[in-house]
């Protein structure tokens, strides 16, 4: 049965639910809790933290001998092939301002990362400028490049590369699946769940042109660039959980309803990735409930360097968490750090909101927070040095697709059945 909140509280619980001091609390309580042996799910070997922290050490040199490592976000895989579509891009908007340019890649950056959510194993992508055959985050990322850069999210044929409200509210099922080479023997998984996505994200930018409006009226979510940087000063600095909050405040309606919190007076305060636990404690409304907000901190992420390429200086990148999404996840349990005490629980369907599945995303976030001091100090690297965002990119995902990949030929080590939205 929904619990009734008052409207006061609701607020007040979504918005300590939308900050990462409540996801690392709420993680690391959980993972208290798992280390006490109270834990239904799993339960924690320490010992292996020490092997894995190695296992991305060595991962994170393979893939950067110079250990010049780069931010987990979106535009590493549209470096997919070892080639440079940044720059494509680039050259394809010709001579325009900074912000022009920063506006366009945060178009893209959002329409991209929205698409992010697991493809599934049977689903590829050629692209056809290379020939190249990519699949999962690499053929999703590749994908909605070409997608966009034809034109796709855009309303207007003379400026292909933008996403603007209009554009995205009209996109249908059959446009994207096209764009996606989708087929009955090339199925991508939460297509319907994607295409709904856009589309309200269309509307929600439509609605708050005061943040993404632009000359003309014209509604885009690369607006969110003016929204974000001050324009008093000749060297704007913006802190990486501001960008975080911005997102969860101007985007929160478009994730799905049934994580929200129902007002006396008959309204829904909107949670997006925010799932039940019995064992979360918390004050009123928020009570019970374990945020992530894993898309949107991996957009956040995904902004960092197109407003360092606008010449803006971003701080506190640590204040952001680590992902909580399968190939984090799939490393610590293929590492040995969580094991399942039901081994069942391997072979079962699973969904985003079932306990077991929340708590292991909970474990993921605070196990992060430990892993990575461990992988630095394999690699002699500090943390000013290598910020969690690039531990991840080294690193822990890649890792974690390694081991999946040796052990079950690349799929998650637990069945997760997703719309397109979390993972």
């Amino acid at each position: 049965m929904d619990l009734i909140a008052t409207r006061a509280d609701a607020i007040s619980a979504s918005t300590l639910l939308r900050s990462t001091k409540a996801v690392r609390a709420r993680a690391q309580g959980l993972l208290a809790r798992a280390r006490a042996g109270e834990s239904q799910y799993f339960t924690v070997v320490d010992a292996a933290l020490a092997p894995t922290a190695q296992l991305v050490a060595e991962v994170t040199r393979k893939n950067y001998p110079s250990l010049e490592i780069p931010y987990h976000s979106r535009w590493r895989h549209f470096e997919a092939g070892g080639v440079n579509r940044t720059d494509q891009m680039t050259e394809e908007l010709g001579k325009v301002s900074v912000a022009k340019r920063a506006r366009a890649q945060i178009d893209l950056a959002i329409v991209s990362v929205l698409l992010d959510a697991g493809a599934g194993p049977d689903w590829s992508y050629t692209d056809p400028r290379t020939g190249q055959k990519l699949s999962r985050s690499e053929g999703l990322g590749v994908a909605s490049f070409n997608a966009f850069t034809k034109g796709l999210f855009s309303s207007k044929p003379t400026q292909p590369c933008q996403a603007d409200a209009l554009g995205l509210q009209s996109l249908t099922s059959r446009q994207l699946g096209d764009a996606f080479q989708v087929g009955v023997e090339n199925p991508l998984v939460g297509l319907e769940g994607r295409v709904a996505l856009l589309r309200r994200l269309g509307e929600v930018v439509a609605a708050q042109p005061e943040v993404f409006g632009g000359a003309g009226g014209l509604c885009r979510p690369g607006r969110l660039f003016d929204h974000l940087v001050p324009t008093d000063t000749d060297e704007p600095t913006v802190a990486a959980h501001d960008i975080l909050a911005a997102l969860l405040g101007t985007l929160s309606p478009i994730w799905p309803a049934q994580n929200a919190i129902k007002t006396d007076d008959g309204a829904d305060i909107a949670l997006g990735d925010c799932w039940r636990h019995s064992a979360v404690p918390g004050e009123g409304a928020s009570a019970g409930w374990m945020p992530f907000h894993k898309l949107s901190q991996w957009l956040t992420y995904s902004l960092l360097e197109p407003l360092e390429w606008a010449d803006v200086t971003v701080t506190g990148l640590d204040a952001l968490t680590g992902l909580p999404e399968y190939r984090n996840g799939g490393l610590l349990l293929d590492g040995g750090v969580l094991v399942l005490k039901d081994p069942a629980l391997a072979t079962q369907a699973h969904t985003a909101g079932d306990e077991c599945i929340v708590e292991w995303r909970a474990l993921t976030v605070a196990l992060l927070d430990e892993l990575a001091p461990l992988v630095r100090a394999e690699l002699g690297l500090t943390a000013t040095q290598m910020p969690l965002a690039c531990v991840l990119e080294g690193g822990t995902w890649a890792a974690g697709r390694v081991l999946a990949q040796r052990l079950r030929g690349g799929t998650p080590p637990l069945n997760i059945a997703s719309d397109g939205t979390v993972f």
